[in-house]
């Protein structure tokens, strides 16, 4: 049995999953993380980095997503989910849905500001009070790589 702890919790502006972007990058809206006082000294130093990668729980249940913009949707069947940007059904575990066997979320936002125990944060794609399990520092040295593949996904990004 894996147990987890919440280090915080993320506020945001979005109170239905139909209002929440896709992804992160597609999100201009400001939030606020507010991590346990406990945990306030772990923050020294954060406010260095301009970017944030937070790994948080999906804690409201989706079997079916419907965005409202572009009239996007997510299905489900078994292991198998028709995400957002294609028409057939992919294996769960290549593509990012939120319907997962651990409904764990990674989202990386743009760190705004940083005061005590909150963060001020921008470009945030998840529900308001969602629970924070971790929070790493975004490194392009460490986190960009090259020459990748993305698999069904790249009749996407073709031309962009």
């Amino acid at each position: 049995m894996v147990e987890l702890e919440e280090i915080g919790i993320i506020q945001t502006p979005y109170k239905k999953d139909e209002d929440v972007p896709h992804q992160a990058y597609k999100s201009n809206k400001k939030g606020k993380i507010k991590i346990k006082e406990e945990y306030e000294e772990a923050l020294k130093d954060i406010q260095g980095f301009s970017h944030l990668i937070l790994l948080y729980k999906f804690h409201k249940p989706i079997k079916k997503s419907i965005k409202k913009d572009k009239n996007l949707f997510l299905k489900t069947k078994n292991q198998l989910v028709n995400p957002f940007l294609d028409t057939k059904y992919h294996g769960i575990f290549s593509t990012r849905s939120p319907i997962r066997p651990n409904p764990i979320g990674l989202s990386i936002v743009k760190l705004l500001e940083k005061k005590e125990n909150t963060l001020k944060v921008k470009e945030v794609d998840m529900l308001d009070k969602t629970p924070l399990l971790d929070i790493k520092p975004y490194v392009p040295e460490f986190d960009q790589r090259k020459k990748v593949k993305t698999g069904w996904l790249e009749k996407n990004f073709k031309n962009k």
